[in-house]
């Protein structure tokens, strides 16, 4: 998912996956563009807000109970851990790739805002209806709806397909809705 998932250079360059993961990511990121997004403006985005910071919340608890040292983050021990109790099909060599793509701060703990990344790769990930565990994709049902609507909402920003959200594309979103107010908070926000 653009930045969250590589650690490249210029989007503008031809990138290359650095791992496994980074590539299945990459190519579950184009068979969700095929479909679309149910995300039509930015407004709906806005809209899901306040679900999904309730829905955040909730995770924390499960970040915490994860975080068996109470040190703030999750390292990859305790991040193996995790995927067997969420009852994810990882090797333990994807596991640990899924941790180095998503420590993004590379300081060998996963902090709570790139455990929401992580989880959101692992949703993204186990998008394959073929997969058995499609229907509770990551163990966690009720966090299914907020990571729908991200990945949908990422499909949505991307305009141009890159597997990046620039600022021209989020100020393109943001003007799309039609909203005068909305045009002169991109430009504030984003210009």
């Amino acid at each position: 998912m653009g930045g969250a998932a590589g650690k490249a250079g210029s989007p503008k360059k031809a990138w290359m996956p650095e791992t496994k993961v980074e590539a299945k990511v990459v190519e579950a990121m184009r068979r969700r563009e095929t479909h679309g997004s149910s995300i039509k403006s930015f407004n709906s985005i806005i809209l899901k807000f306040p679900k999904i910071d309730e829905s955040f919340r909730n995770c924390k608890a499960t970040f915490e109970q994860f975080d068996e040292d109470s040190n703030g983050s999750i390292d990859k021990e305790e991040l193996r851990k995790c995927f067997h109790k969420l009852e994810t099909a990882f090797t333990d060599e994807e596991i640990y790739d899924l941790f180095e793509t998503c420590d993004i701060n590379e300081d060998r703990g996963m902090k709570f805002n790139e455990f929401i990344v992580l989880l959101c790769l692992v949703y993204l990930l186990k998008d394959d209806p073929a997969t058995p565990q499609a229907k509770s994709r990551i163990g966690m049902p009720d966090l299914e709806a907020t990571f729908e609507t991200l990945v949908g909402a990422f499909v949505f920003l991307d305009k141009n397909k890159d597997g990046y959200v620039s600022k021209s594309e989020m100020v393109q979103a943001i003007n799309e809705s039609g909203e005068r107010s909305s045009g002169r908070i991109a430009m504030k926000r984003f210009g």
